[in-house]
């Protein structure tokens, strides 16, 4: 459905906040002049915005955004391959230990993620980084882009070593209704912004581009992802198909530098730009998404499996979206959501893993254990 229209007061009072900003920070932002030599004058870190920045984008340093070049160093971090996590127990779990309904779960949770972590990668590398005017920003998201990648990977890893149909599994996301509808959604926020014509000077066109962004940052992957991986990990906790939920683990490590990242560039935008978001679009946004997965848990645990079930899985979406929502200084669109999987933390948090080319055990940085305040 189409983002409802702004009251005229809010349009007018948005407009009006916008003037004064850009009065008093003109003076700050003009382009560089060029000198009588021909040459131009030095970029100073305060020329520099998130977007309809006026400073020259090749120049990296000095920095106005320390902390987005301090997220490309940790990502660095995280490195990683599917190839690198032994899967052979997996082969043996799927075919000789799972239920009908854990195979269901462990399928159709793949078949979601196949297809949403490609529009990750679109929706940043094609909608966001071309929109963004400072170096710095841009460094961390083309590596968000390569990890997008990586991500899916993984699952066609997944999806190969286990030895299911592909055809059948990466379709799934279009005949099946209740993954369809979340991919649908996702589409249309993603077509909204990824339009040539599109200009963040136009006071609604910024709004809806802000909208967009925090639904990626804020639903898609802060609380679908987030959330999504918890029915594998709910196997992995009890001993079954180890190997995918430490493939998953490694990808959480990345997501939530994304979504935490993803959130703080909405805020330096909301600041910098003056932007209103009308409560009403946010409140239909978080609607949309907590119909759209109360209708995917039904789906994908219509017979639940040992320690997890439908309600769990939509309670703890609910849970995660008001953390996220308080994130941005919104108010929490689900009051008194309880924490209906307490381990899913610990899950993302895990600090030793297998080093990859000994038996020892060795600390590596998280993602998920990092602080981004």
């Amino acid at each position: 459905m189409p983002r409802p229209a702004l009251s005229e007061q809010v349009v007018r009072a948005t407009r009006e906040q916008a003037r004064r900003i850009h009065m008093l920070t003109w003076n700050d932002e003009k382009p560089a002049t060029p000198r009588a030599d021909g040459a131009a004058e030095p970029v100073r870190a305060e020329d520099k915005r998130v977007i309809n920045g006026q400073a020259d984008i090749n120049q990296l340093a000095p920095f106005r955004y320390p902390w987005a070049w301090e997220y490309f160093l940790k990502a660095n971090k995280n490195h990683w391959t599917p190839v690198d996590v032994n899967m052979s127990q997996d082969v043996h779990d799927y075919h000789h230990r799972l239920s009908d309904a854990e195979r269901h779960v462990y399928e159709n949770v793949l078949a979601y993620l196949t297809t949403a972590d490609i529009l990750a990668m679109r929706n940043i590398g094609l909608a966001v980084m071309e929109k963004m005017s400072a170096p710095e920003l841009q460094i961390y998201q083309a590596r968000q882009v390569y990890e997008e990648s990586m991500h899916t990977w993984a699952y066609q890893h997944c999806i190969e070593t286990i030895g299911l149909d592909q055809g059948e599994i990466y379709n799934r996301y279009r005949v099946v209704p209740q993954i369809q509808r979340k991919i649908a959604l996702s589409n249309r926020r993603l077509n909204a912004v990824l339009r040539p014509d599109i200009d963040l000077t136009d006071r609604d066109a910024l709004h809806e581009f802000v909208m967009s962004y925090l639904f990626f940052a804020a639903v898609f992957e802060g609380t679908w992802f987030y959330n999504g991986f918890s029915p594998i990990f709910s196997l992995q906790r009890r001993g079954l198909m180890k190997g995918t939920g430490e493939q998953l683990q490694y990808i959480m490590r990345d997501e939530v530098m994304h979504f935490t990242f993803g959130m703080r560039v909405v805020r330096q935008i909301v600041k910098e730009e003056g932007v209103v978001l009308d409560p009403k679009a946010v409140a239909d946004m978080w609607a949309e998404a907590d119909e759209a997965e109360r209708a995917y848990a039904d789906f994908l645990l219509a017979d639940p499996i040992l320690g997890y079930d439908a309600d769990m899985h939509h309670e703890q979406f609910r849970f995660i979206a008001n953390r996220r929502a308080s994130k941005v200084g919104l108010a929490e669109p689900f009051p008194g959501a309880r924490n209906a999987l307490p381990w899913l933390d610990e899950q993302a948090n895990l600090r030793k893993e297998k080093n990859f080319f000994e038996t020892r055990v060795t600390e590596y940085q998280t993602g998920g254990a990092l602080s981004w305040d």
